[in-house]
């Protein structure tokens, strides 16, 4: 309850508002002056009730100033602001900046954070050693250590809470996360020391994991000056570390072909999820959020209005698109709409198979029974199905790059690719395939001369 003292001819309101990270008593406070004319009874009666409502504005967050600390505010940020906003895997991405943020700048009240106090934590996650979450390689036989508990790879990826393209890491001998390591570790009721061994720990963030700590700070401070918390947001005083645009991986003409006829001998399902991110771009979660009914057979068009996603702990879940523009009806050749046309007959097949056991969940791409797809199953099985196809080393990504750079390639205008991938404009479009582009106006070049300068023929 608000404590209410009397000062002079006004009155102070003091609530407490918890602990800070510290265990230091967290106090608000405000100063209430009666207006002229009223009685004592009166004044008494309206300072109480002054008194409580200052207390309830307290306690719902209304009531801030620049003396909370950074870690305290954050928290007001997430609660009121980000898990009301943002996506889910957007304010989970965020939550797992925050501890290496709050031990940096989480004791500093928001009115003395300072530019130098920022420079400092960026300059830290570029030293070698900073990486909390080193990555870890298993060093025994993951495969024989399930055999002999009779678990499959499957059913084990359930129960550790990880992907089974986190297994297949493993199994082929490469690094996963720390996170990742513990959780196979717990599963199989052995310490994770005992299991893998760290790698890279040399090293430090990279400068766009470092721009992404930036940008959260920023954006929380951005608040804090929106509810006049603070008067300036420190991070406009600051240049972030830059970061090199990598060039989008894709596949040329001769190695998508190579791709095709390398699909031959796998399953129709993932022949036809491999044919349509080449036919169509879209995105891996569009793809796994696609319904039946998004498919207009007579038109030959697809409908992207949803995402299907995956977060641990929470499960398969649908979303919404990426941004307003990545909800759009694109055409699509006969033979894309022939090729879902005898898929959608086989499923038909394997749910009246089923019967009871299927799930029926809409989806054009689902597990076994008929519930939705995990997307990192995809990304898994495409990992192995590359490493034994002897193509480059691309990722479920690339294939959208892939669709793109041939569009752009053949001739497609700029505006109709970025129409047909979902960006907002052109100039993301032109920024993520500047090589394709510029391929294409070296051949456009190479064109118009031989039409204005034909080559002479012998007599």
């Amino acid at each position: 309850m608000a404590t209410i003292t009397k000062r002079g001819n006004s009155y102070r309101f003091t609530v407490s508002c918890g602990y800070d990270l510290n265990g230091k008593q967290l106090r608000r406070t405000m100063t209430w002056t009666p207006p002229e004319g009223m009685t004592a009874k009166q004044i008494q009666k309206e300072a109480n009730r002054q008194a409580v409502l200052f207390e309830e504005k307290c306690r719902t967050g209304q009531v801030l100033d620049g003396s909370i600390r950074f870690a305290d505010f954050a928290e007001q940020w997430f609660a009121n602001y980000a898990e009301k906003q943002l996506r889910p895997r957007t304010v989970g991405r965020y939550r797992e900046l925050m501890p290496r943020i709050n031990a940096a700048i989480g004791h500093i009240r928001l009115d003395r954070l300072q530019p130098h106090h920022l420079m400092q934590f960026y300059a830290n996650l570029e030293e070698a050693g900073i990486r909390e979450d080193s990555k870890q390689r298993f060093k025994g036989d993951l495969k024989e250590m399930l055999r002999s508990r009779s678990i499959t790879k499957t059913a084990f990826a359930e129960q550790a809470g990880v992907s089974p393209a986190v297994l297949a890491s493993i199994t082929q001998g490469k690094n996963i996360s720390a996170e990742s390591a513990r959780r196979v570790s717990d599963a199989l009721g052995e310490p994770v020391g005992a299991l893998f061994e760290p790698t890279g720990n040399d090293k430090g963030l990279s400068a766009k994991t470092i721009l992404h700590h930036h940008r959260l700070i920023s954006s929380i401070l951005s608040t804090a000056v929106k509810w006049q918390v603070i008067f300036s947001n420190p991070c406009e005083r600051v240049d972030p570390p830059k970061v090199e645009n990598k060039e989008a991986v894709y596949l040329d003409e001769e190695q998508t072909a190579q791709l095709l006829e390398a699909l031959e001998g796998e399953s129709l399902q993932h022949q036809v999820i491999v044919k349509l991110l080449l036919y169509t771009g879209m995105r891996r979660g569009e793809l796994c959020g696609l319904e039946w009914g998004d498919i207009d057979f007579d038109s030959s068009t697809i409908r992207v209005q949803r995402s299907s996603l995956y977060m641990s702990g929470v499960g398969v879940f649908t979303d919404e698109t990426k941004n307003e523009s990545s909800q759009r009806v694109m055409k699509v050749s006969d033979e894309a709409i022939e090729m879902l046309r005898v898929f959608r007959t086989a499923q038909r097949k394997d749910r009246l198979r089923l019967g009871d056991q299927w799930q029926d969940s809409g989806r054009i791409f689902t597990t076994w029974n008929g519930t939705p797809i995990r997307p990192d199953t995809i990304t898994g099985w495409f990992h192995k199905f590359i490493a034994k196809s002897g193509l480059p080393p691309i990722h479920v990504h690339s294939l959208r790059h892939t669709n793109a750079s041939l569009l752009i390639a053949a001739g497609t205008n700029l505006q109709t690719v970025a129409k047909r991938l979902g960006h907002a404009n052109t100039t993301t479009t032109s920024k993520i395939y500047s090589h394709a582009i510029k391929s294409a106006d070296e051949a456009a070049a190479e064109t118009l001369q031989d039409i204005l300068h034909p080559v002479k023929r012998q007599a």
